[in-house]
Order: structure tokens, then sequence, then C-alpha cells
């Protein structure tokens, strides 16, 4: 596990590259989720999500250990957009694979951050082992989507959240392949032992679920969600440790309670989030009688959604 020492050493980096990210009370959200619900607003950071902290530190510790030629990385968007802000800040040429069907604005951002985008695959996993085989034929340093480096930089939101907000009797966090959570984790053991940590995965996308309930990386066949920020088969097994060392529980929640989470953030409070910003809650929303009348906390991970996905969420309201 990281200790808080590594983590604040992390967040200078991250701070020397953007500000700390707001955490808010919202009395509307209050009344819907019926507990005093603190968000951590890491749809406000410069590529509206919370990835954007752990490209920071990684490529940061790289160009100061290695600075390879360049980097490929594998991801549905927010991840590649780390990894392009992090490596055009080290002055390292990056390479980020998506898989076909891929968000159009994510896309272009990733673009529009210097990167190299390559569409290969049917889902992340597969866009996953085309970015393994870019690696070996150009020679090209590999950024996995779970390290501890990222980690250490994501913990930085988690950080700054344990010491804003007033004790949290939870945090709910949605799990991708587990850096978030995995960093919120260590920020608690750190700060704020007593807090609960509470997994978010989508019903489409289970394998962290299965896993946890098993006790080892149970992997699935497809996923099928509208939160391409969970939509992941494999589990890293590494993550899973943590999270079976660490986290209270995982809820799964469907792409309607998703959905109906990301309708109830703009009407609450104007915030335009993706699906797996909305996952926490949605969780709560699920868990709203286990909670009522205590302290928890939400992190929104990102707002990056397209403009047809978002209008027909909303529409459908």
């Amino acid at each position: 596990m990281l200790t808080l020492p590594e983590i604040e050493d992390a967040a200078r980096v991250v701070h020397a590259a953007m500000p700390p990210t707001p955490q808010y009370t919202w009395p509307l959200l209050a009344r819907r989720t019926g507990c005093e619900t603190w968000v951590k607003h890491e749809n406000h950071t410069p590529i509206g999500a919370f990835k954007v902290r752990g490209g920071l530190v990684y490529m940061d510790r790289l160009a100061r250990t290695a600075k390879p030629a360049g980097v490929v990385s594998a991801t549905r968007g927010n991840h590649g957009q780390s990894i392009a802000v992090g490596a055009a800040r080290a002055g390292i040429a990056a390479t980020i694979v998506v898989p076909h069907g891929n968000s159009v604005e994510k896309n272009a951002a990733m673009r529009a951050f210097g990167a190299e985008l390559v569409e290969e695959g049917h889902d992340f996993d597969a866009a996953r082992a085309a970015a393994e085989r870019l690696a070996r034929e150009r020679g090209l340093h590999m950024v996995p989507s779970f390290h501890r480096d990222l980690v250490a930089g994501v913990a930085s939101y988690a950080l700054e959240l344990f010491r804003a907000a007033p004790p949290l009797d939870t945090v709910y966090v949605p799990i991708g392949l587990g850096s978030g959570i995995c960093g919120t984790i260590a920020a608690r053991d750190a700060l704020s032992p007593g807090t609960r940590v509470v997994g978010v995965v989508s019903t489409g996308a289970p394998a962290y679920a299965l896993s946890f309930a098993a006790g080892k990386v149970v992997a699935t066949n497809s996923v099928d969600t509208m939160a391409d920020g969970m939509a992941v088969r494999g589990p890293d097994a590494e993550a899973l440790a943590i999270i079976l060392k660490g986290a209270d529980r995982i809820v799964s929640v469907s792409d309607a309670e998703i959905e109906a989470a990301m309708r109830a953030y703009f009407e609450d409070t104007h915030q335009v989030t993706e699906g797996a910003g909305a996952a926490a809650l949605a969780a709560l929303m699920q868990e709203r009688e286990r909670l009522a009348g205590r302290r928890v906390g939400l992190v929104l991970s990102g707002g990056n959604i397209d403009r047809p996905v978002y209008r027909r969420v909303l529409a459908e309201g």
C-alpha cells in the first residue's frame, strides 16, 4: 500500500500542473439522498476526469528515470487523455489505442492533447492487446492501466477530500480497473481509518463484483454498459488484492440507475457527468435507507460524455 508521504509527493507533482478540485455539499442533492452528501468534483480537472492525476505522476517519474522514445497505452478515453497530457508535459510522444466505436468526443480530446490515436478491437481488453502488440513492434514503453504510480497520482484527490471535508462515514467510488478506489483506500487508511470505502460497478460489467465475492480474479467474456469508464472484462489482480483488503463492499448499479443519477446531478447541481461519474450517486440512491442521516462522500470521477448520449439521457428523464 502507498504511504502518506508517497501520496503527498505525488500530490506535489499533480498540483504543479493543476489546482486541487473542489468538494461541495449540495442542498438539493442532500434532500434527494437523505444524508449530508459531499461531492468530489473530479469533473473539474484539465481533462474533465480524475485520471489526469495518475498520468501526470506516471509520466513525470518515467521521464526522470528512463525517458523512452515514446509510450503506448489502451483506453476508453480518460486514461488516454491523462497519458497524453502527462506525456506532452514530459516531452514524450504518446500513442493511444481505443476500441472501434469509442467516444467520438474523447477521441477528439486525446488528439487535441497531442496523442496519435489508433482504433483497434471491439472493447477495452481487445484494445489493450493491440497496444501491447504495438509496444513490441515499435519499441514503445507500454503504460498499463493500473500501476503504483498511477494509483499514487489519483490518490491525491482522496487526500484533498479527506483533508477538506468533515469526517465521512462512507465514500462511494466507481471502479474501472481500480486505480481510483485503490488510491482512495490508501488515503483513507492514512487519514480517516473509520471511513468505509464502497466500490461501484455496472451490472453490465460485473467482473470486480464477482471477483470481490469469490475472493479471486473472475473475468467475464463481455461487457454491456453505457458507462464506458467501468466497461472492463478482466480485473487487475494487484488492484483486487487491495480492494479485498480495504473495501467494505461493492455495489452493482444498472444503466437505468446510472442514467437516473446523471439526471439527478444535472437537476440538483447543474453538473454534467459521464456514466462512471454518476455511478457513485446511483449506488448511494440504491442504499439510501442504509445511509440515512449520515455524512457520505461521492467521487464524481468525470464529466466526459458525448452530446448525443447525454441528450438522450436527459430526454428520457
